[in-house]
């Protein structure tokens, strides 16, 4: 039993990263199909929590505000209902995405938290997982980034065929220009929230491992700002409206950032390796 209740409180974080991978791609792509795929699994969540809820007040008989970590469950819960009402009564996309993000981490950290209470002998097992699973994410981003920066790269050199008057002779092998710079756009698009549910599944592990952990721990930063210059990108391409060949040199050299975070930074970590 023990070993069951770790597997459904990690079926429940797995689906409730992939909603919020969904409601991303709605928030930037306006994706309706993406936005109900993102809907459903986040409405599996709520009745897991619930179920989880309702454990706590009629079968243990403990309404969960006795203690900090407690009130987590009930906190999540909440902020769960609300991201689903204002999901189906309003078109405000942004706001439920963050209210999700927010969620997700009140949740694992209250799963965190609670994890020795509630499967002991599997505690120290949840907790590597979680270290696991961040590592497994931030580089499945990176891949997602490495192809996006192919493909501006691509972009780069079509560009410049056409320019020369040569791009017809290329162009089978390339790709023309706006297929380029779209599927960059999408590589990108899925690379930012698993890169933002691998650094917070990082922060979590780190707050409750007994690794010493430091807001000003050079991975730790480059992570952040990896994270951040790819949203601007995203910025730029959907409220500004750029895109072509100034989009795709800021892609490449966002790359180059990511590069060096993740050789060099990991080297100058204190605790990452």
């Amino acid at each position: 039993m023990m070993i069951e209740m770790k597997w459904l409180y990690e079926l429940t974080l797995l689906i409730y990263g992939f909603s919020l991978v969904g409601y991303f791609i709605d928030f930037i792509h306006n994706n309706r199909r993406a936005n109900r795929f993102a809907f459903w699994l986040l409405s599996m969540v709520w009745v897991i929590q619930t179920a989880f809820f309702f454990f706590e007040v009629f079968v243990k008989g403990n309404f969960p505000i006795a203690t900090v970590v407690d009130s987590l469950l009930l906190y999540s819960w909440v902020l769960l209902t609300f991201s689903l009402i204002i999901n189906k009564l309003f078109a405000v996309r942004f706001i439920v995405f963050f209210i999700n993000v927010f969620g997700f981490f009140i949740l694992l950290l209250y799963v965190t938290a609670s994890a020795a209470n509630r499967f002991p002998d599997q505690a120290i097992q949840f907790v590597h997982e979680i270290l696991v699973t961040h590592i497994t994410l931030a580089i499945i981003s990176y891949g997602f980034f490495t192809i996006a920066f192919l493909l501006s790269l691509m972009y780069l050199i079509q560009y410049h065929f056409l320019k020369k008057k040569k791009g017809l002779k290329w162009m089978w092998r390339l790709g023309d220009l706006e297929m380029l710079d779209k599927y960059s756009l999408r590589a990108v698009s899925i690379g930012v929230p698993l890169l933002l549910i691998a650094i917070i599944l990082g922060v979590v592990w780190a707050y409750v491992s007994t690794s010493t952990f430091y807001w000003v721990d050079s991975k730790t930063i480059g992570s952040i700002v990896v994270w951040l210059v790819y949203t601007v990108y995203l910025a730029l391409r959907i409220m500004n409206g750029y895109r072509g060949k100034l989009l795709s040199t800021y892609n490449i050299a966002a790359f180059l950032i990511l590069l060096i975070n993740f050789f060099l930074f990991s080297s100058l970590s204190s605790f990452h390796f």
